[in-house]
């Protein structure tokens, strides 16, 4: 991997958890990073930690903004702001409209704002914060589920279409992660995700690893590859076994 040094970084739901370690795993390896979020003091407190300028907003937005920010040239770009909606398929058109909007479309934006100039010049890296819920599921969270697998598929179809192009992409999927949106999934959480979570900062290296090896499946916890070929050779198998838990699951609820 090239070095980061005075490279341009931009990550998105920056003002805590992973967006947060990825902030500052980056500013630690020289590069000049901008750090958004929605909550703009959330942003300035990450930025203002480690040396970093804060562009607050939704994060379909700010690439020109980021861009300017960075003195015209981003070089990373982290899709990792995200909705952990919970719901089943009756949860309200809203809730879907939403997980949509910010799990998948924003990447869908940000792509299109910057591949003209990467594709240009020959070097761009877009890093997708997407989940294992992107290549397996979650119980109790069909729209998380469902756009998550969206963010996994966009970010596959641009690895696969501009990787000759000088264009490196990474998907991170990760399990469970101590944040805030991990403590927000409630019981369905506790019993799936609480056992094996593992900080933002593990995630963060996670992603170095991959980068310095070019690899564009990043899994922090690396038993995700085994449950993810077992639901691709075996699927009647791995939907067996997930429907076990979801049984479980609906026990702890009576």
């Amino acid at each position: 991997m090239e070095t980061l040094q005075d490279k341009g970084v931009v990550v998105t739901g920056a003002g805590g958890g992973i967006g947060a370690a990825l902030a500052r795993r980056f500013a630690a390896a020289g590069a000049r990073v901008v750090v958004n979020d929605l909550d703009a003091a959330k942003a300035e407190a990450v930025a203002d930690e480690i040396g970093a300028v804060a562009v607050p907003g939704d994060a379909s937005t700010i690439v020109p903004a980021a861009t300017e920010a960075l003195g015209g040239t981003v070089d990373v770009y982290c899709a990792n702001a995200g909705l952990g909606s919970g719901g089943s398929e009756a949860a309200p058109e809203e809730v879907w409209a939403t997980a949509w909007d910010v799990n998948v479309m924003a990447h869908v934006r940000a792509a299109h704002e910057l591949l003209p100039g990467w594709l240009e010049r020959g070097s761009g890296r877009f890093v997708s914060t997407v989940s294992a819920a992107g290549l397996l599921t979650m119980i109790g969270a069909a729209p998380y589920s469902v756009t998550k697998h969206g963010a996994y598929a966009f970010a596959e179809w641009l690895s696969l279409t501009y990787r000759h192009r000088g264009i490196s992409v990474h998907a991170i999927c990760p399990q469970g992660v101590r944040t805030d949106m991990l403590a927000a999934t409630g019981s369905a959480g506790d019993l799936v995700l609480t056992p094996t979570a593992i900080e933002p900062v593990d995630v963060a290296d996670a992603l170095f690893a991959g980068m310095a090896e070019d690899r564009f499946l990043i899994l922090p916890h690396p038993e995700v590859a085994e449950y993810y070929r077992i639901r691709a050779a075996e699927p009647d198998k791995w939907l067996t076994g997930m429907n076990h838990i979801q049984q479980k699951w609906e026990a702890t609820e009576r």
